[in-house]
């Protein structure tokens, strides 16, 4: 607040200023005494580092700690002719006068593959980690970028217990073909296991892990659902020698035959990303074990004889 005079009280009074509609008004009969009036002060920052500087005036995004400048680069502004006006400059750019320019370039890769699946931020921290390690070893030159990526992303997602499977990476990976994501991955895991040590162990994929999204892909309701994670749960007493991700989207074909709400075995097949060959298979070995494995709460005994029987 400030002192100015009013000319509505007619006397100095004091005045408050509204930035966010750039007016002057008095405080004490409300009159706007200007206004579109420009604040020609700093704008203050929306970020916190930890750099040590606490100079609230200071603006810009937040500093990204794999960077060593931050990701900051100069880029020399060409003449009218489409000259620098000095060829030693013109020779520096052409070169990359950004010598991070390449993991640069590999973050914003990361950041938009997992957009695409919608991961959260954790993962994307974990990927560009990931990266940033194998960059530092100089053992990315030549090799498919957009499988490196990728191959970091599903590795990512397998750290922080939210795995995708290697379908759903190869959908966003550019182009990338999962045999290729599927060699950068082991190349990666090699090439880091003495540097991360245990951190680059990825762990044990469940049919759990994948349930409730592709659940919710399909639409199933809350109670579904829940017999779907139990069914998973029991099916783990059984030697069953499939992949987790065809255990889950079968038992997913399982409890919606029992359910009102019936999906075809296509939808299935989509939304698991599992072809509908394998998800038959695995189906076939659940079968004899639906008794026990579908809770009582959801089908009785005489609504199992609803299950369509596997064919030969």
């Amino acid at each position: 607040m400030s002192d100015t005079y009013c000319s509505d009280c007619k006397r100095n009074t004091e005045v408050v200023f509204d930035h966010s509609a750039g007016d002057t008004v008095c405080s004490e009969c409300g009159l706007v005494l200007e206004s579109r009036s420009i604040d020609e002060t700093s704008e203050w920052r929306t970020f916190a580092d930890d750099s040590g500087d606490h100079d609230p005036n200071r603006v810009g995004g937040p500093v990204n700690p794999l960077l060593a400048d931050a990701g900051l680069s100069t880029v020399i502004s060409r003449g009218p002719n489409g000259s620098n006006g000095d060829g030693s400059l013109s020779r520096l750019q052409n070169r990359g006068g950004d010598p991070e320019r390449a993991i640069v370039l590999a973050f914003k890769a990361i950041s938009n593959m997992a957009d695409r699946l919608s991961l959260v931020a954790t993962i994307k921290d974990r990927a560009s980690e990931i990266y940033k390690r194998l960059e530092d070893q100089k053992c990315t030159r030549g090799r498919n970028l957009d499988a490196i990526v990728a191959a970091c992303i599903y590795i990512a997602c397998r750290q922080e217990g939210k795995p995708r499977t290697v379908k759903e990476i190869c959908s966003i990976a550019n182009g990338a073909t999962k045999k290729e994501i599927g060699r950068a991955k082991e190349f990666i895991v090699k090439q880091l296991k003495v540097e991360m040590g245990e951190s680059m162990e990825m762990g044990t994929i469940h049919a759990g892990d994948y349930l409730r999204r592709f659940c919710s892909n399909l639409g199933m309701s809350h109670e579904e659902i829940k017999a779907v994670q139990e069914t998973v749960k029991k099916s783990g007493d059984f030697d069953i020698r499939r992949s987790p991700i065809s255990i889950a989207a079968a038992i997913i074909f399982m409890i919606t035959q029992l359910s009102d709400s019936k999906k075809a075995l296509r939808d299935i097949s989509i939304a698991t990303t599992v072809a509908e060959g394998t998800i038959k298979n695995a189906y076939k070995d659940l079968y004899p074990h639906a008794a026990k494995i579908i809770p009582d709460w959801y089908a009785k005994e005489r609504d199992l004889k609803n299950l369509c029987s596997p064919k030969a």
